[in-house]
């Protein structure tokens, strides 16, 4: 592992996995356009720096829902890390534990509560909306028992959306491989290759609801204690009810691109978002955001935006595939120097200071990424 930059990682990921995992991990929906105008909507956003302000020692601390964290930063749900590496989400796990930053267990995770608990990470838990509740419910006592701090419940997946490259590769689960919080083996609908089509969006289509409304939200508001993060909220509208029923926070989130394409850009949504929640009367009421970020600097732009703090996937999962629990180590420990080295040169001591950035937008280069 080599990389000076975040990004590097992709490429050392790309290197090591299979074509079909590597393309599940990076592709998105039909045309890919969601996946490109993230990236695209945060390489446009210029931060207007300030100066002298005393930025000897920056600081990153913060509190993420109710999670005390080091940086602005919470491992978002990916599924099954043991398709990037043997070790799969122990090793993120205990690489979020040495950063110090939240680590969200995916319902799909391939590796059980119980064993993630012991790594000593703080860990969030994210609920796909399950047919059957009793399986849902039971999921959450679960996370209950073990310790989890907040429960990220998806809401942009009634159903998987339209992933062509892994319908074109007929993306199958390994027998080694297995969704472990749902107690099924190896044999299961996801480890059956089905040509022109993806088992594992078939498997989710027979798990999951597409019914699901805000009355469920309510619903589980009732029966659990932890508080509620929903995830994939783009309309301002959304994110006011969401505070309305209860929830502590949203993530302004397209899942990466990899639900509706052609969805707006989380970066360009989020102003909006935090704007429409600003004078609620709940102060504690977060606003986080995820999809496209990469770089320090890009955290920088997203609190300047209005969010909180920002859940990070690929990245993670690249420094998983590239080298295991130090890979996942290392690009935490990039992104925190690229934090502060951002925060110094914009003049902020602390991320307070970084949320009263003024913002303006980067000339277009065609052809070029700036």
């Amino acid at each position: 592992m080599t990389g000076l930059s975040v990004t590097d990682f992709a490429a050392e990921a790309r290197a090591v996995l299979d074509t079909p995992v590597w393309d599940w991990l990076d592709g998105g929906a039909e045309r890919e356009w969601t996946v490109a105008g993230n990236r695209a909507a945060l390489d446009r956003v210029a931060l207007v720096p300030r100066v002298l302000a005393d930025v000897s020692a920056c600081d990153t601390k913060t509190t993420l829902v109710e999670s005390g964290a080091n940086l602005p930063v919470a491992i978002a749900p990916v599924a099954y890390h043991r398709l990037f590496h043997p070790d799969g989400e122990l090793a993120t796990a205990r690489a979020a534990a040495t950063a110090g930053v939240p680590f969200t267990v995916g319902t799909l995770s391939s590796v059980g509560l119980d064993e993630l608990a012991a790594t000593g990470a703080v860990l969030w838990f994210q609920l796909y909306w399950l047919r059957d509740r009793g399986r849902l419910l039971d999921l959450v006592r679960r996370a209950e028992e073990a310790g989890v701090e907040a429960l990220v419940v998806t809401v942009d997946v009634p159903f998987m959306g339209r992933r062509l490259r892994d319908a074109a590769n007929g993306m199958t689960l390994p027998p080694t491989v297995r969704a472990a919080l749902l107690d099924e083996g190896s044999s299961g609908r996801a480890h059956r290759r089905t040509q022109d089509a993806s088992a594992i969006a078939s498997h989710t289509a027979e798990l999951f609801s597409p019914a699901v409304t805000w009355h469920d939200v309510a619903w589980l508001r009732e029966r659990t204690r932890l508080p509620l993060v929903l995830k994939g909220v783009l309309d301002p509208q959304d994110a006011v009810r969401a505070a309305a029923e209860g929830a502590r926070a949203v993530v302004v989130s397209n899942h990466g691109g990899r639900q509706l394409d052609q969805a707006v850009p989380a970066a360009m949504a989020l102003p909006a978002v935090a704007e429409a929640v600003a004078g609620l009367p709940d102060a504690r009421f977060q606003v986080l955001v995820d999809s496209g970020i990469r770089s320090g600097s890009d955290i920088l732009a997203a609190l300047a935006l209005g969010a909180s703090g920002v859940l990070l996937g690929r990245p993670v999962i690249w420094g998983l595939a590239a080298g295991g629990e130090s890979g996942c180590a290392r690009v935490l420990s990039l992104l925190e120097t690229e934090l502060r080295n951002a925060l110094g040169l914009a003049g902020c001591p602390d991320l307070r200071s970084a949320t009263r950035l003024r913002v303006a937008s980067m000339p277009y280069f065609p052809g070029k990424t700036p």
